[in-house]
């Protein structure tokens, strides 16, 4: 062997003990972003009640919180290798869906609304059966502006699919990629 190969080989040798020893020092990690902890296998998503009839201001909508909590669902296993349980699951998500409402947003010169704001608020709390310092409750909301000429069942689909996006991404993050 001469004396190039060998040094090339040292170097490649070198390289991947490098590797090997900072993928080691991360644990386990996602290319998702999600950290899992060490023996956690399942997460539960409990019903996601619609509690926001219950609050001046906001209205009822049928099939929210069914929505809402495959939307939650749906998102994990996508971003996770965790399996979906029904009951005893390692990670909980658990709340009400405490506020849905639409506001006028700007006022046009003869005193209508030109524009309106369908917000959705989501109490939520998480329960880690395995590190019980990661519980947490928190209330997340976000919101979806429209044009005030249209109704809340034009843009539904689209509001939704807004809102659960933000909400659910930001319950991911909080809950598993601790950012």
């Amino acid at each position: 062997m001469t004396f190039r190969k060998l040094k090339q080989n040292s170097f490649y040798r070198i390289l991947c003990l490098i590797a090997l020893i900072t993928f080691q020092a991360c644990g386990i990690y996602s290319f998702t972003g999600a950290s899992i902890p060490p023996g956690v296998t399942t997460f539960q998503v409990n019903f996601f009640e619609n509690i926001a009839g219950n609050r001046p201001g906001s209205t009822v909508e049928p099939g929210l919180d069914n929505e809402f909590t495959n939307a939650l669902q749906d998102l994990i296993m996508n971003q996770t290798n965790l399996d979906l349980v029904t009951a005893d699951g390692q990670l909980i998500y658990e709340g009400e869906i405490t506020e849905y409402s639409v506001t006028p947003m700007s006022a046009t010169a003869q005193i209508t609304a030109a524009q309106n704001r369908l917000k959705m608020s989501v109490a939520f709390r998480f329960i880690n059966t395995k590190i019980e310092e990661d519980d947490f409750s928190k209330t997340y909301s976000f919101f979806y502006d429209f044009p005030a000429e249209l109704q809340v069942y034009d843009i539904k689909d689209a509001a939704h699919k807004e809102i659960f996006d933000r909400i659910t991404q930001d319950i991911f993050n909080d809950t598993l990629a601790k950012w």
